[in-house]
Formats: C-alpha cells, structure tokens, sequence
C-alpha cells in the first residue's frame, strides 16, 4: 500500500521555524502587499515560508518564491492541489495512481509541506486522495533547500498552504459547479466579527464527479472552522479545526502495465483502468490547532501553535502485474488487499523575534524551539487469491472479481519523535546589503517495526543558512544562498531496512527585479546540488510494495520567472526551468523528470462589458522516458486551458473554464513502470455568488 512499509510522519523534521508566524493570526490579505487582479504584487513586504519568521519581502528573500493566489484559484478551478501545484512553475505532479501523488522539483522529490507554515509532511511523502483547496486563501511554494526554516534541508522545494482566516468585516459566498463526467461540486465560506474582539470564519465543500476512467468515481466533503479572539491590544489566541473526507471508488493501485510482453507499446484508449467497481480508497484526514501571539512594547514579539494531525484511511486495493502477450492479450495477474490505516501528529512550535541593534544598525534575530511526536498503525489483509485479468481489449467491459481476504492483522506499529532548536537573523550590514543567517540542530527518533523489520533510528545534524542580497538599483537586487542537506528519509532498501537520511550541499544565486511602478516581479536563478544516498525507486516486492536504493545525484540548472501586472486589467505569470540529473558517473539518472518545463498564466479584464475576463493558462514539458522490458517514452505535450468569467448581476458571476482544450493525450507519470492517461478535454461552469 506504501512505497515503503513504514511512516515517518514526523518528517516533521519538517516543523517551520517560525514562517507561519506573520500569517498565523493575520486577516486574509494582512501586509500582503497590493493585489491586481489576483496577483500578489511583491513590492510591499510580505511574509512567506521563505524567510522564517522574519520580516522580509519577497525581493529581500534569497530563494525563489511563488505565490499563487485566491484568484487565480477561483479564475482557473483550481479545486484540488494537484491542480494548483501543476500550474506553479518549476513544479511537477507525479499521479502515480488517482489517489496517490507525489510532487516534485529541480529534480528531487518535494518533502517539505506546511500549513501556516507549520510542518504537517505528507506521509510517506505522498498526497493520499484529493487535497481540497476550499480552506486555502493562497499557497505559497518555495524552491530550493529550506534547511533554515524546516530543518531538513531538500533542495527541491517547500510547498506552504495558508489557511483562510477570520476577517474583521463580514462577508460571505457561496458558489455551484457542474461539469464533464458528472462533476458536481458545491462550496459555502462565510467570515466575520462574533462579539467584542471575537471574530469567526466557516467553510464547507463537496465535490462528488465521475470521471473519464473506467470505474473510477470521488466524493469529497471538507469542513473549516476558525475563531480569532484579541483577548488584550498585545494578546490575542486563535484555533480551528478541518476534515478533509474524501470517498474514492474505482480506484487504480499501480496501473497499467505499459508494454507487451515483447516490449512493443500497447495502445491504451484514455479511459483505459486496471481496476473494478468493487476497490475503494478512502481517507479522513483532520486537523486541529491553537495558537497564541504577544506583542511586546518593545517591538519583540512571541508565539506558539500546537497542532494536531489524525490520518485515517480505509482502502480494498487492486494491483495488476505482468505484461500481456501481444496476441492473445492475456498474461497480466492480479493481487489484492485490504489496508486499515492511522495514523497521529503532535506538533508544538514556539520562537521568540524581534529587533537587535548592533553596531549603530538595526537588525532582526529569530529564536525557537519545536517538538513533534507521530505514532503510526497500518493492518492489512491480503488475499491469497490472485485473480486473472482478461484479455487487455476488454478491459473497459469486463472486470475482475472481487476475491475473499482472511482478517487484517497489525503489519506496523512505529513511533517517531523530533526535537528542533532553530536560530536566525537578517542582518542589515549596508545600506543595499542584507544578510539571512541561520541553524538547526535537529534530533530525529524512530522505534516499532513493520511488516516483521524493526525501524528503529536515531539521527541527528546540525544545519547552517546563509544568504546574502545586494540592491544593485532600487528595482534590481542580486542573491545568493547555501545550505547544506539533511534529508530523513522513510523508504526502504530490499532487505526492508529503512534508508539512512540523504546528505549533501545546495547553492543557489540570482536576480530579483520589480516593475512597472512595482506592479510585475521578474527573477532569474541558478542552482546546483548533491546529494549522497537519495532513495530512487528500485523493484517491488511480492506483494506490491516499492523498495529503494540509495544514489548519489548531482542536479544544476537555472529558472526565469515572472508574475503581477502589466497594465491595470493584464496580468500575467508564470516561469521556465531548465536542468540537468546526473548520478555520481556523470550518467542520467531520473530520467521520468523533464528536463525543461514551462508554466504561463494570463488574464484580461474589461470592466465596460459586464466585468468580462478572460484568460489562458499553458502547461508544457520536454519528453521522459523510463527503462522497464523496453525503453517507454512520454513525448513533449503541451496542454492550454481557457477561462472567462462575467457578471450577470452586481453579486451574481458566472465562469466557465475549459482545461486541455486540445485533447492532449499523455500519461499522468512514468516514476514507476506502470502509468495511466491524464484527462481529456473538459468542461465546466461555476456560479459565485457575493453578499
């Protein structure tokens, strides 16, 4: 059921050293700069995941960032994460199966995820089912190394979901869509004061689709709930709670075998499934948390979140093995089973910041202290029944069947603890130089077993930061930053061992520019990094689950990104990546990761015609390819999605969004040896309503 047996859930190694405190009790759109027309314009300050807790602007921030906004969310139906982080530049969706993804950049996989900055690391480094975007006012993704303000330092990228938040004035929303296969998604938010000092925001979703797959069928609830209470002008408390529940039905694990038993491709229609009616995948994935923050007269001020996290998922899983003869089309097996799951989060961050005065300059220092605790239970029942599949042309008509399982016995038990003593500074040395500077000396634990392997661990490291920027002119600033790697790891090796945490160095240097009186931000960047024993895909066992080895990989490149407005009603967005993965002889390696991606969104108003928008949104990749009984290649694919929107009446608007609207067929991912097709055209129409 996992690609590996066990759970780190406290990769939370991965607790944010503070990035959540400028947003934690902020109202939607606090110090976050001017908004046009949904782009975050970056020439005020504003606080993202990047600069842990300090108070810096994008431009002053020595690593590239990417905001993508509440409105491109709403302009684009961007419903679910998967959607979102596909538009972000220098972002990769790997949809392994249709509840399963993982998530990539510059070239390694995307470990570090947090809610208002607070490290909740995806189990396993997945994203199991569908995570909605209902509850988020924008998600924020920064790449490169993070070690400063996550304690593990991998150089691809740290994805940051800010929550929605109390606002001090009412108001209220409520929006319907239908769309192809079915689609039928409702959505409520309403937000505003309760009582003196007190005020409350409420969000509810659901979203319940068909699909283009055979088989295959999701519904989704998602519930919010957040209050805000400025108890004194200096104290104020918040906490909240969310569920996510999403019920999938028809559900793929692995996919389809892409190959012939004599190699040769095999030509798969779109809707093309390995699964039966009878399969389901079905998560609940809640979270509570409660926050305090003091302001002291002295312009310090401290913070503390405690946050608690229950994983439950219920799944009948079916995986086909083997590759079918070419004439008969038979030849492809099956197994299945059953996977009780829970999973428990503790987490608990507190810092201390403020201003420093030094050598007749003023400065800002960060200090904090985070604990987490995660415990882990995963059953299964496999049936000892393997089912054969029939003949590959008949697979949209006829199906498996179901077979008998014995009951689910407790496969792993484990429990991982991390304790976190973090520091930084962003030093004012001159008048056009900056510095960041900061460490972590982290401490992780393991103890438990799975599937009959002990997984008991005790790592530790200490991390430096630094970064360093330079105003070149008042719109133009050069960067540079490093940090070293302290990559945890929860894969296994064939002998069901746990890989020991992957090391190495990350640098990054560029420009950062604004324009257009501040309205349009525009960087460019270079990068390299290392890393010695980084866990890459190597086989499955009998049972279906994924083992790993450890490799040595070497990734450089460079980004160009640029996003705001060029005029009060254009905005544009978006960015190019270019890269090289090499392993430690010089060969390619993760050759199923593009080497060239391009990410671009427009949108166009005219407010004279009913407050008409338009806009466009491209996605495109260079070809991959992986080694399986031959080499399977994915060619270079674009796809385009197209929206306009327009104001029926002064509350009223409606929006009708068509994605890949020129049928681009491709397949979702080729990290294993087993892939499905993405999704053909489609089409939808919303209407939002606003009081």
């Amino acid at each position: 059921m996992s690609p590996s047996s066990r759970s780190v859930l406290l990769l939370s190694t991965i607790l944010a050293a503070g990035g959540w405190a400028n947003l934690a009790l902020a109202d939607d759109g606090a110090d976050a700069g001017a908004e046009v027309e949904g782009v975050i314009v970056t020439g005020e300050r504003t606080s993202t995941a990047a600069v842990a807790g300090l108070d810096l602007s994008l431009k002053e921030t020595p690593q590239s960032v990417t905001v993508v906004s509440r409105a491109q969310i709403k302009d684009f139906a961007l419903t679910s994460a998967n959607e979102l982080l596909a538009m972000a530049p220098g972002v990769n969706v790997e949809k392994v199966e249709t509840d399963r993804t993982y998530y990539n950049s510059r070239g390694f996989d995307i470990t570090n995820f947090q809610v208002d900055g607070i490290g909740l690391p995806l189990i396993w480094g997945i994203q199991f089912g569908d995570l909605d975007t209902a509850i988020f006012d924008r998600v924020e993704v920064v790449r490169g190394a993070n070690g400063m303000m996550t304690g593990a330092g991998n150089p691809s990228a740290t994805i940051n979901y800010v929550r929605k938040r109390p606002t001090a004035d009412f108001q209220a929303s409520a929006s319907l869509q239908y769309g192809s296969w079915d689609d039928r998604r409702l959505e409520a938010d309403i937000s505003g004061p309760i009582a003196e000092g007190v005020t409350g925001r409420l969000v509810y979703a659901n979203e319940d689709k068909g699909s283009y797959l055979d088989h295959y069928g999701v519904n989704r609830n998602v519930y919010y709930g957040a209050l805000s209470w400025a108890v004194t002008p200096k104290l104020t408390l918040a906490g909240g709670y969310s569920l996510q529940d999403n019920r999938a039905r028809g559900v793929l694990w692995g996919a389809l075998p892409l190959t012939y038993s004599d190699g040769g491709l095999i030509d798969y229609p779109v809707s093309a499934s390995t699964s039966a009616d009878w399969t389901y995948w079905n998560v609940r994935d809640q979270t509570a948390f409660g926050e305090a923050a003091y302001q002291f007269d002295n312009g310090w001020k401290a913070r503390a979140v405690a946050t608690y996290r229950r994983f439950d998922e219920k799944a009948k899983l079916l995986y086909a093995f083997g590759n079918p003869d070419r004439a008969t089309g038979l030849g492809v097996g099956g197994m299945s089973g059953i996977y009780p799951s829970q999973y428990r989060q503790y987490l608990l961050d507190a810092y201390a910041s403020g201003p420093v005065k030094l050598f007749g300059r003023t400065h800002e220092l960060v200090v904090g202290a985070s604990a987490s605790q995660s415990h882990g239970t995963e059953y299964e029942a496999f049936s000892s029944t393997y089912p054969t599949y029939p003949a590959v042309n008949l697979w949209g008509t006829s199906q498996v069947a179901e077979p008998a399982y014995p009951d689910p016995y407790l496969a792993a038990d484990s429990t991982d603890r991390m304790y976190r003593l973090y520091a930084a500074a962003h030093l004012d040395l001159t008048d056009r130089l900056k510095a960041v500077v900061g460490a972590n000396a982290v401490k992780l634990t393991s103890k438990g077993y799975s599937y009959g392997v002990s997984v008991a661990r005790d790592e530790s490291k200490a991390s430096p930061y630094v970064g360093l920027i330079y105003e070149i002119t008042p719109t133009i600033s050069a960067y540079a930053s490093y940090t070293d790697i302290f990559n945890p790891q929860s894969e296994v090796d064939v002998n069901h061992q746990t890989l020991s945490a992957a090391h190495g160095e990350s640098y990054e240097a560029g420009l950062k520019s604004e324009w257009f009186d501040k309205r349009l931000y525009a960087t460019a960047a270079v990068f390299r990094s290392t890393q010695a024993g980084l866990a890459e895909y190597a086989g499955s066992f009998a049972d279906g689950k994924s083992y790993y080895s450890g490799v040595d990989t070497r990734v450089s490149g460079y980004e160009f990104e640029a996003t705001g407005a060029i005029t009060e009603h254009w905005t544009v967005g978006g960015g190019w990546t270019q890269l090289r993965i090499r392993g430690s002889d010089g060969a390619d390696v993760r050759t199923y990761l593009p080497r060239k991606t391009l990410k671009a969104t427009t949108t166009y108003s005219i407010p004279s015609l009913r407050d008409l928008k338009l806009g466009a949104a491209i996605r495109w990749q260079s070809d991959i390819h992986i080694q399986d009984i031959a080499v399977i290649p994915q060619k270079a694919y674009a796809v385009v999605d197209l929206m306009a929107s327009v104001k029926l009446a002064e509350p009223l608007r409606a929006t009708l969004n068509v994605k890949n609207v020129g049928d681009e067929k491709y397949l979702t991912s080729l990290k294993w040896n087993q892939a499905y097709f993405a999704a053909p055209r489609s089409v939808s129409l919303s209407l939002d309503y606003a009081f």
